[in-house]
């Protein structure tokens, strides 16, 4: 049984992302006084009361424009009305009612969900003035409200809960394995999502920049568990004019922040550029289980050499993530996609992965024999013993008479040792070396 879905739906710039902040309880969507901003459905869980529920922000809705985005945003808040148990009609209180107003509470009638007309920005009793008018679109449950100031909320989530399914039950993710798409845009990641829910939950169109929202997507896959995090690409900082957007990025490395596996996706007939490295090297630095997947590779001219050349561009130019498994996949055809999917699932376990200190202090014993620590002006390194203290990413506590002397080059050399006897493809490990008898 699923948690019951809370749709908020409206015309442009009348705070439906503030009131999803609200809901949810931390800040999600970009907010920002200028029309057409959210674009995508947003996903987040919130909780009142103990009942829990799942709620979706859309697109400011104008059924009469012929844009572009107009169209694929209409598109997404008609699937985000067809997914919905409760609809949340936000309306501009202090504006009144609009044409568009009205053409979206015919639209909304013809669902059949129940419907809770919020009329937004209500921050006295003085602007009720045209609170009484809103009976004019023929809801019965009209709710007054201020977003911005939280006024009225907790009467909004009241009358929320009483119009939940009686037959819901509120299911978790803390279990579930969560996956960030990153890199430059354009580069597929929407499409690769799409491709892997089936549906069209991200808008996709040809413009650099389209996904400005992370957006959460849960999905399973055999008899695992995943929450599916398209990101806004990374541009070069001098194309970030826009204040909307320097919140993209943000929101972006705030995605990886809460990821387990980052997918850097690459333009395959681009190759690697700054932007797939910066973003490469910030999930890298934050301990995220990596696989770098190369799009589009049904178009890219290749030979039977391309592959191991491929591979060993990217090798060369991202050093820093050996360990991260490389596939060469199409969004478009599917090709490789399932492979992908294991290959989450992999890298996820050896993330959590836990080894013995019997056979950690064996691996490291029998890497001491084959090459001794160095020394320097008369002291000799020694290692007594190692622990894994933590996973996510494996971290190993290695003691040791004088941390000084273990170089660079020689933790990297027990990095590898660690490496050849246990299987942590897709994950970093950390080592950290402390003096014996100076524990932490």
């Amino acid at each position: 049984m699923s948690r019951p879905v809370v749709c908020i739906v409206g015309r442009p710039n009348v705070g439906k992302s503030t009131l999803f902040n609200k809901l949810a309880g931390r800040r999600i969507s970009i907010t920002e006084d200028t029309p057409g901003i959210t674009r995508d459905r947003i996903y987040a869980e919130g909780e009142w009361l103990n009942n829990y529920y799942t709620i979706i922000d859309t697109g400011g809705l104008d059924p009469r424009s012929d844009d572009i985005f107009m169209s694929n945003i209409r598109k997404q808040v008609q699937v985000a009305i067809d997914t919905a148990d409760i609809i949340l009609f936000v309306v501009d209180g202090l504006e009144g009612i609009t044409q568009t107003d009205i053409e979206i509470a015919n639209l909304l009638r013809k669902s059949g969900k129940p419907i809770l007309l919020v009329v937004n920005k209500i921050d006295t009793k003085k602007e009720l003035i045209h609170f009484y008018d809103f009976f004019e679109l023929g809801f019965e449950n009209i709710n007054y409200i201020s977003a911005e100031a939280s006024l009225g909320i907790g009467d909004l989530l009241d009358e929320i809960i009483k119009n939940f399914p009686k037959d819901s039950d509120p299911i978790t993710y803390k279990d579930a394995i969560r996956v960030a798409f990153i890199g430059r845009p354009n580069s597929g990641k929407s499409s690769l999502v799409n491709y892997i829910l089936g549906e069209e939950r991200n808008i996709v169109t040809d413009i650099p920049g389209t996904t400005r929202d992370a957006i959460d997507s849960y999905f399973e896959y055999k008899d695992d568990k995943f929450i599916l995090v398209d990101t806004a690409g990374l541009r070069k900082k001098k194309y970030i004019d826009e204040k909307i957007e320097r919140y993209s990025v943000i929101r972006t490395l705030t995605t990886i922040d809460r990821s387990d596996v980052c997918v850097l996706v690459i333009d395959g007939t681009i190759g690697i550029t700054e932007q797939d490295s910066k973003i490469a090297g910030y999930a890298h630095d934050n301990g995220k289980a990596m696989i770098i997947a190369v799009n589009k590779w049904d178009i890219v001219q290749k030979d039977d050499k391309s592959y191991k050349e491929y591979e060993k561009s990217i090798r060369e130019t991202l050093g820093f993530i050996q360990y991260a498994p490389i596939l060469f996949i199409s969004a478009k055809t599917g090709k490789r996609v399932d492979k992908l999917l294991d290959t989450i699932n992999l890298v996820y376990l050896n993330y959590i992965k836990r080894i013995s200190t019997g056979k950690l202090n064996d691996i490291i014993n029998e890497a001491v024999l084959m090459n001794q620590p160095p020394s320097d002006k008369g002291k000799r390194g020694k290692i007594y013993y190692a622990t894994q203290v933590s996973v996510k990413p494996p971290r190993f506590v290695i003691f040791v008479n004088y941390k000084e002397l273990i170089h660079f080059s020689y933790a990297r050399y027990l990095e590898n040792q660690i490496r050849l006897n246990c299987d942590f493809t897709g994950t970093p490990i950390i080592l950290e070396f402390r003096e014996k008898g100076k524990e932490k």
